[in-house]
């Protein structure tokens, strides 16, 4: 099997995040795809970013990450929002996600 980083813009530190998701090599990231993968990586504690995001789609489909532009852009970002809303902060109130998103208190100190 072949490490993540055999593919194109994922170095080590995108593939440590990748590793505590579960995800160990480049064919059972392509074997999920992008957004199952980014879906694990919220829900092992990723923090939600989109360029992470869509450079995953890039690197899986072989284009370079800064492709992504225009109404292609604009639909991932679609994607990116309904996976983030469905693997991150679930467990947490609006108000409670809103704090730890912007940063004002770590969660654990609203509960």
């Amino acid at each position: 099997m072949a490490s993540v980083t055999t593919i194109k813009n994922i170095g080590p530190a995108f593939e440590q995040s990748l590793t505590r998701a579960g995800i160990t090599s480049a064919e059972q990231l392509r074997e999920l795809g992008a957004d199952a993968a980014y879906g694990k990586l919220l829900e092992t504690g990723s923090k939600p970013h989109f360029i992470g995001y869509y450079v995953l789609v890039m690197a899986l489909q072989g284009r370079p990450w800064n492709d992504c532009k225009g109404q292609e852009k604009k639909d991932l970002r679609k994607r990116f929002d309904a996976i983030k809303s469905q693997s991150y902060d679930t467990d947490r109130s609006e108000f409670e996600s809103i704090l730890n998103q912007i940063g004002v208190v770590p969660v654990e100190n609203v509960k």
